[in-house]
């Protein structure tokens, strides 16, 4: 069994996975009851309003998470790697899925049914816990995204999406930071609130100033310098002015 989810450090937040806020114990049992699943690259793992008919937890590879609205608008809305849950609220509640899940890279996954799935959360404490401190992690992070995107421009935000993508996604080269999970121009859009015609402006704008270089489903940051120019641009203003300039 991989640990390639362990985590580097012991603090917990909203990007420390599941699995490795268990007890190994707990790990291996919670493992055991299900068995293990291989996907290829753009495979979709659950689709969104499908009932709930098990839970999966990834061992290795990355997933995206989206959503689609009645009018055909798709939002991303999270990227989930080695060690998260993938499906435990339609589980939990009884729903249909509220989001489609797809493979990025080859996937493997313990897919659990859901009535194992909450059997277990009844008899073990101790990991009914960590999935809510899990579901209250995501939910404070997701607020403080919100606090600080209303305070910005679409511009900014996908800035800050931008350099958020490189530090948690980006592969260091002589060129500069690849950002190693393909995501269109619509997923992008989605994840800023914005139409993929903003997007796709923003992008020649940034490609004009040197700042990116871009191919299908393929983005490298090589002037991580200017997208920070442009984040600080729509951070909060101190004693009434902002802490950082325009360009």
């Amino acid at each position: 069994m991989t640990a390639a989810y362990l985590p580097a450090d012991g603090g917990l937040d909203d990007r420390v996975p599941f699995l490795a806020r268990l007890e190994s114990e707990d790990r291996a049992a919670l493992l055991a009851l299900g068995h293990e699943l291989a996907f290829a690259p753009r495979v979709t793992l659950l689709h969104q309003r499908e009932p709930s008919s098990h839970v999966l937890f990834v061992l290795t590879g990355w997933t995206k998470v989206t959503a689609s609205a009645a009018n055909g608008y798709e939002a991303l809305l999270a990227l989930r790697g080695p060690g998260d849950v993938i499906g435990e609220s339609a589980a939990l509640t009884g729903r249909p899925r509220s989001a489609t899940v797809t493979a990025l890279e080859p996937v493997r996954a313990v897919a659990v049914e859901h009535e194992r799935f909450t059997g277990l959360l009844g008899r073990s404490p101790a990991i009914s816990f960590a999935l809510l401190g899990l579901a209250s992690d995501r939910t404070r992070a997701a607020d403080r995204r919100r606090l600080e995107f209303a305070s910005m421009a679409v511009r900014e935000r996908f800035a800050v999406l931008l350099l958020d993508l490189a530090r948690t996604h980006g592969r260091r080269t002589e060129e500069g930071i690849e950002l190693t999970v393909p995501l269109s121009k619509q997923e992008l859009a989605g994840s800023v609130g914005a139409s993929r015609e903003m997007v796709q402006r923003l992008l020649k704008e940034l490609r004009e100033r040197g700042a990116v270089v871009t191919g299908r489903r393929t983005l490298l940051i090589t002037r991580p310098d200017v997208l920070r120019l442009i984040a600080r641009a729509g951070q909060p203003a101190v004693d009434g002015r902002r802490t950082g300039t325009t360009d």
